[in-house]
This record gives structure tokens, C-alpha cells and sequence, in this order.
């Protein structure tokens, strides 16, 4: 299949390569081009502007910062609505507010396309091997054109109502873990005078009533971050945390009510930026609060 990819940021570069492995004929396309040369070498054809990914594509796939970047990328001069986009399919997998989602699929529509919303739960590593959640919006007949391709990206692909629906879905699932990793800090600030080894406590409290699923997928960051230690390269960034955070918090807003837990731990994860983690990966949020400066 011919596709046109706009956003190789690490999710965007990695899905991007996963289809390039899978035999699909790819054209990529990134505000900062300096993003473009592993896509390049990997056997991907580069574009200029959004505009010049739809010519000679039949699906268009975009994947995104945020709401601003989205209606850069289709609304802009060489955006993606100033092409011919007659016929195609565009897929859209940023995490942005349902309204942005809602908003861009009409526009999309009434320039002749279908347009699908998926959102996907997961980071690089699934994204390169397939093993994505995705959480579709709209029209069952765009999502069955469009269901081929995203099992290919995502290990369930789940179609849970129109256009608006996936970003909302999307914006529930992170919530839980992306506040969880507060919580865990504070837990461990009450048992960190045990000496429990970080490893061992991880597994531990997978294994209690209060764990979660991403003490065991990622144990070993974890744990390393809950002794203090850098957890590596970023697979989701705390900045980029702090994004889906603040997107919640606006989604909330929108709906006329508020979120005060995750109103709490954005305000943590702003310190944590500020003290120089916000391009970290998000695991090193586990151990920020029990090894604060509070001098």
C-alpha cells in the first residue's frame, strides 16, 4: 500500500518503520527534516510539505504533538487540506481533545476523504513490533477500510464509536497509569527507610490488590528509578507526559467538570521538569518525589 506519514516524532518514526518493514511503500514528512534521514535510510521517500505526501498515496497518516501541530499539518499553507485528498483515507493517531478530533474530521470529510481517529496505547517498543492498542473513532465504513492497515500496527484494534470517541478513550486509559507513577513515588517514600531491594519491592507489589499492569511490563526501569538511578532512553517522555496530562485537564474543562487528582500530579511533574527530567522517560516520574531535593 502507498501511504503518506506526517510526524516522525518517536511514536510516529517508529509505526513509520514498522510499515516500511511490512512492504508498504512509505512517504514521510517532519517539521524538523533532521527527523527524516533514519526514515530515508530505512528505504522511505521523504516530502517536502504535508500537501506533497497525498499525491500518489491512497492512505494518509498523521501522528502528532498536539492540537496546535494537528491544525499546522492540515490547515496550514502546504497543509494537508490544500491537496487533493478525494478518495483517500486518512488516519489520525495524535492524543489531542475529543472536540480537535471531531472538528478535523469534518473538515477532512468535506474534502472528499474518509477520516478515522486512532489513538494507540503504547510506546516505541510495541509500536515497532505491532503490539499497539488502538482505539478507533468513526464511521464503520471508513474503519473497516481502515481496519487492515491498523492490525498491522496494533495487537487489538477495538472501534468504540464515532469520530470523538478514540480520543476520549484514548485520554481515559492514560490517566490512570500516567498518575499512577505519583503514587508509586509516595508509596515508596513510605518504606524507603526499610532498604527493600527496588527490584524485589516491584515485583512485590505487582502481585498486591493495588499493582498495576506497568509494574510488570516495566519492572526494570522502575526499579531503577525508584533507587535513583537514570532509567535510560525515553520511550515516553515526562514532557510528553505532562502534555497528555494538561490535554486531560483541558478535556475536563470542556465537559464542565475538573480533575483534581490529575491536577495534583501534573503540578509534581512540573517540578520535575523544571529540575531537568523532562526529556527523560517517564518511569524516572516513579522516583522523583522519594528522592526530591526538599532542602
Amino acid at each position: 500500500m502507498k501511504i503518506g506519514f506526517a510526524g516522525m516524532g518517536r511514536m510516529g518514526a517508529a509505526m513509520a518503520l514498522r510499515l516500511l518493514e511490512l512492504g508498504h511503500e512509505v512517504t514521510v514528512w517532519n517539521r524538523s527534516p533532521d527527523k527524516l534521514q533514519p526514515l530515508a535510510d530505512a528505504g522511505a521517500r521523504t516530502a517536502p510539505t504535508p500537501a506533497a505526501l497525498v499525491a500518489d498515496t491512497e492512505v494518509v497518516i498523521t501522528s502528532l504533538l498536539d492540537g496546535d501541530a494537528l491544525r499546522a499539518v492540515f490547515e496550514g499553507p502546504d497543509g494537508l487540506l490544500s491537496a487533493d485528498l478525494s478518495g483517500r483515507l486518512v488516519i489520525e493517531m495524535s492524543t489531542v481533545l475529543t472536540r480537535e478530533e471531531e472538528e478535523l474530521a469534518r473538515k477532512v470529510k468535506a474534502a472528499g476523504a474518509g477520516f478515522v481517529e486512532c489513538p494507540v496505547g503504547g510506546t516505541t517498543g510495541p509500536a515497532r513490533t505491532g503490539r499497539l492498542l488502538g482505539l478507533v473513532g468513526g464511521d464503520a465504513a471508513d474503519v473497516a477500510r481502515a481496519r487492515p492497515l491498523l492490525e498491522q500496527l496494533c495487537r487489538r484494534v477495538e472501534h468504540v464509536g464515532p469520530n470523538g470517541a478514540g480520543a476520549a478513550l484514548k485520554l481515559a486509559i492514560n490517566l490512570p497509569l500516567l498518575v499512577y507513577y505519583q503514587s508509586l513515588g509516595e508509596a515508596y517514600t513510605l518504606c524507603r527507610k526499610a532498604g527493600l531491594d527496588t527490584r524485589w519491592l516491584v515485583e512485590f507489589l505487582a502481585d498486591t490488590s493495588g499493582g498495576v499492569n506497568i509494574l510488570k511490563m516495566r519492572a526494570d526501569p522502575i526499579a531503577a528509578a525508584l533507587a535513583g538511578e537514570d532509567t535510560g532512553e525515553a520511550t515516553f517522555s515526562v514532557d510528553g507526559i505532562r502534555k497528555d496530562l494538561r490535554t486531560m485537564l483541558a478535556e475536563a474543562r470542556e465537559l464542565g467538570t475538573d480533575l483534581p487528582v490529575t491536577a495534583a500530579a501534573l503540578s509534581v511533574y512540573d517540578e520535575a521538569s523544571e529540575t531537568g527530567l523532562g526529556p527523560k522517560d517517564g518511569s524516572m516520574l516513579a522516583g522523583f518525589w522519594p528522592h526530591r531535593d526538599r532542602t
